[in-house]
C-alpha cells in the first residue's frame, strides 16, 4: 500500500502567531479579546496568541509543518516552550537579497524546499507574486492570508483543514 504524504504547510510568524497591535488591543480592550500572552524574544517584544498555536497544533494532523519566516531557527528557540508547539520542527533559512523588487523575498526558498509536494502557504503578507507563482505551480498549491491583527483564526484553520482533506490527507494519529 502507498503511503502519502501530507501536504505542507508553510507557517509565517509575524502576523500570524505573532499579531500585531496586541499591547494597544490590550491596553484599549479593542476587538474581541485576545487569547495569548507577552514575550520578549531577543530584545523584540511579540503577543503570542495562544488561539493561533492551538489551531496549528489541530492542523498539524493534516499537514507536515514548516517555519516559512524571518524567525528561522528562533520559532524552534522559543516557540515550543511558549506556546506548545512541537519541537524541531523544520524550518527555512532565507537569503536576504538586496533589490530583489519584483518577487516575494520568500518564493525561491519556499519553492526549492516544496519541490512537487502540495503545500499551503500561511502568510500576513502575500503579494501578486505569490499567487502568480502559485497559479504556476503543477502541484496543488493554496495560499492563505492573515489579518496581522488577529493571525491565524478558526475561519483560516477550517480553510486549511478542508483543503487537506479534499487532497486526501488522513488525519495523523496522535
Amino acid at each position: 500500500m502507498e503511503e502519502r504524504q501530507l501536504p505542507l504547510l508553510m507557517v509565517d510568524i509575524d502576523g500570524v502567531i505573532s499579531l500585531f497591535g496586541g499591547w494597544e488591543r490590550v491596553a484599549a480592550a479593542q476587538d474581541a479579546p485576545l487569547d495569548g500572552s507577552f514575550h520578549s524574544i531577543d530584545g523584540t517584544p511579540h503577543f503570542l496568541s495562544a488561539t493561533a498555536a492551538a489551531h496549528l497544533l489541530e492542523l498539524s494532523s493534516v499537514f507536515e509543518l514548516v517555519w516559512a519566516s524571518g524567525w528561522e531557527e528562533r520559532a524552534n528557540e522559543h516557540l515550543p516552550h511558549l506556546l506548545g508547539m512541537p519541537p524541531g520542527l523544520p524550518f527555512l533559512r532565507f537569503e536576504r537579497a538586496v533589490g530583489r523588487a519584483n518577487a516575494h523575498w520568500k518564493l525561491d526558498t519556499i519553492d526549492a524546499y516544496a519541490g512537487d509536494r502540495a503545500l499551503a502557504w500561511l502568510d500576513d503578507a502575500l503579494n501578486d507574486a505569490c499567487h502568480a507563482w502559485a497559479q504556476r505551480r503543477a502541484a496543488p498549491t493554496l495560499l492563505v492570508q492573515t489579518d496581522p491583527r488577529h493571525g491565524l483564526t478558526a475561519s483560516e484553520a477550517t480553510r486549511l483543514a478542508g483543503w487537506a482533506l479534499a487532497l486526501g490527507a488522513r488525519p495523523v494519529a496522535e
